[in-house]
């Protein structure tokens, strides 16, 4: 489903004279180098967590929406992988699904971390967007800002101004924000919505996103498990939930949702890293898993979580497309 599609089960949408004169409703995407903070900006704005957020670069693999609910308008906001110098299969589809996105949304938010120098990396990205047949709206974000002085970030937001000299650019906004802060969130939500059509809700009232709950719980084992691990690891583990389902012989008010779920490695080396000595790096990973899970979805959760070899999944067409990418 692209941003411009509807939603594959739309509610009711509110009538013209139910719904404000002038109400909003569109596509936004956040894009940047690995570890601009996207995703935890994304979680920010839509107030729970619905992308994984991590130390590690690259972390995220999918285009995941996250719907921001206001009485005057509905944002969606699609939250996209690091654009990357591609090593592998896996990375250029990744970097091909950034590019699409950009052609699919009323408005792009360039996350720039104001922590850091803007470099070649930044550069080459929005040098990219400038680049695009149909000129995009753009919203430049200093993303991070609880992490410098005042005076860095008036150094950041000039460096950012200056880009639209040279890259050929114009910033229809300049937003300095903290997710983590919780600082000019609002603002930056506003700036979005001031750059949307006007139009009825695309999404019903009350939802968050339109992932899957599996695609959602497979992310979040995946975030426990890139915790703590090598640098080289993070890039080699994939998550396939095989099954999941309320077990059909617990009384209502005593739920029980049985999650399957598979960590995908490429080496044998890798797998024994996952599953540690004895398995308890495999068991302290599980408990830290379904205890996410649950939060996320209200409900006790059985995991079991295994361990496989899919040698070089990353470079082979056919397993990408059997995982999903």
């Amino acid at each position: 489903m692209t941003p411009a599609d509807p939603p594959a089960q739309p509610g009711v949408a509110l009538s013209d004279h139910e719904r404000p004169e002038g109400f909003r409703s569109g596509f936004a995407c956040f894009v940047g180098r690995p570890n601009a903070g996207k995703s935890t900006l994304t979680n920010a704005l839509v107030g729970s967590k619905i992308a994984i957020a991590s130390s590690k670069p690259q972390t995220t693999r999918h285009a995941i929406r996250g719907i921001v609910h206001r009485p005057d308008a509905q944002l969606v906001l699609i939250d996209t992988p690091g654009l990357h110098k591609p090593r592998t299969l896996l990375g250029e589809r990744l970097n091909d699904l950034v590019r699409g996105t950009w052609t699919e949304v009323d408005v792009i938010g360039v996350c720039l971390p104001a922590d850091a120098k803007i470099g070649p990396g930044d550069t080459y990205l929005v040098g990219q967007i400038a680049a695009l047949p149909r000129k995009p709206q753009l919203v430049a974000i200093a993303t991070k800002s609880d992490l410098v002085s005042p005076v860095r970030m008036a150094e950041h937001l000039m460096r950012i101004q200056a880009l639209e000299t040279e890259l050929g650019v114009t910033w229809l906004h300049i937003v300095p924000v903290s997710a983590v802060g919780d600082d000019q969130l609002d603002e930056l939500a506003d700036a979005l919505v001031s750059l949307l059509p006007e139009g009825p809700p695309l999404y019903p009232d009350g939802d968050i996103t339109d992932e899957p709950e599996e695609t959602l719980v497979a992310e979040l084992i995946r975030e426990v498990a890139l915790e703590g691990v090598r640098d080289e690891l993070p890039h080699s583990i994939t998550v396939v939930v095989e099954e999941m389902g309320l077990r059909a012989d617990r009384p209502a008010d005593r739920p029980l949702l049985d999650v399957y779920a598979s960590m995908i490695v490429e080496r044998d080396s890798q797998k024994g890293i996952i599953i540690g000595h004895r398995g308890s790096r495999l068991r302290d990973l599980g408990e830290a898993a379904r205890h996410q899970i649950e939060a996320l979805l209200g409900t006790p959760v059985y995991l079991d979580l295994r361990v496989k070899v899919l040698k070089e999944w990353q470079r082979d067409a056919k397993h990408l497309n059997r995982l999903g990418f």
